[in-house]
């Protein structure tokens, strides 16, 4: 995998999962890694990377993206008043713990389980996205107390083990309970840096002298990947973002949906079969 041209076919790849995740992120209001980690798997698939060191390697890379992405979005938010500080205090710690749970047990995991735990809730999320209306509400107000700590260490245990940021569990989970979406949305890109910051560290030292990892990395995370995702991303979510007030929300979401249901049976596929 030292082969030059095996860096530029990686390089091409990462810029084209990029540019598609980002175009997506913008279009439909998903965060990217959910789009990024199983299609850069299934590339590193046809690249022929080692099965053993594959589903990591997404996860890591992917987790690498979402600390610019989730800066530069953040940013973005808290300038129109979107990012909500008093939830980060309240929740922030508890996302933060469970992102570290979830980077100790990804790390450590072996390949099909960390194949099998995305595919799953990915499968749940796309489920979600088909058949729950964006006005279902199941509380009038997030939990309080002690009662939200589970909520919040899901949010980023599985988050940090599915190397997604906080736009594809947090906004739906919020939303449910009645929390507003513009809020949601600006105040998800500061978890996708409670989770995307130590995860990406996380993986990195967890990949540290793995063999067949790939060249040109740290730990796990790929820095070619790395360098080609991120700005392709970024370049792409404002094209979408514009096309989305030409195209109908509801057919698109369950065109996604119905994408990412397919990725996710590909990925359980892959784990189980």
């Amino acid at each position: 995998m030292q082969d030059p041209l095996f860096l530029v076919t990686l390089a091409l790849c990462a810029a084209l999962v990029g540019a598609f995740a980002g175009f997506l992120a913008g279009l439909l209001g998903v965060g990217g890694g959910i789009v990024i980690v199983p299609m850069l798997y299934m590339a590193l698939g046809l690249l022929d990377v080692d099965e053993s060191v594959r589903m990591h390697t997404a996860v890591a890379t992917s987790l690498a993206t979402l600390i610019p992405t989730a800066w530069n979005s953040m940013r973005s938010h808290r300038a129109k008043g979107a990012v909500d500080d008093q939830f980060l205090r309240s929740w922030g710690p508890w996302i933060l713990t469970g992102a570290c749970v979830g980077i100790l047990l990804g790390g450590g995991a072996k390949p099909a389980v960390l194949t099998a735990v995305f595919g799953l809730v990915a499968l749940v999320v796309a489920i979600h996205m088909a058949v729950v209306s964006g006005e279902a509400r199941v509380a009038d107000r997030l939990p309080e107390g002690a009662a939200r700590i589970p909520m919040a260490v899901g949010i980023g245990g599985f988050s940090a083990i599915m190397g997604i940021g906080g736009g594809t569990l947090a906004v739906p989970l919020l939303t449910l309970f009645n929390y507003p979406i513009r809020r949601a949305i600006g105040t998800s890109s500061a978890v996708g840096l409670i989770v995307g910051i130590p995860g990406a560290i996380g993986f990195a030292i967890a990949g540290w002298g793995v063999p067949d990892r790939l060249p040109w990395s740290l730990g796990y995370v790929s820095l070619v990947g790395f360098i080609m995702l991120a700005p392709t991303q970024t370049l792409m979510a404002p094209v979408g973002a514009r096309l989305a007030h030409a195209i109908p929300q509801a057919a698109m979401r369950r065109v996604f949906a119905a994408f990412l249901a397919i990725v996710s049976l590909r990925m359980l596929w892959s784990a189980f079969g």
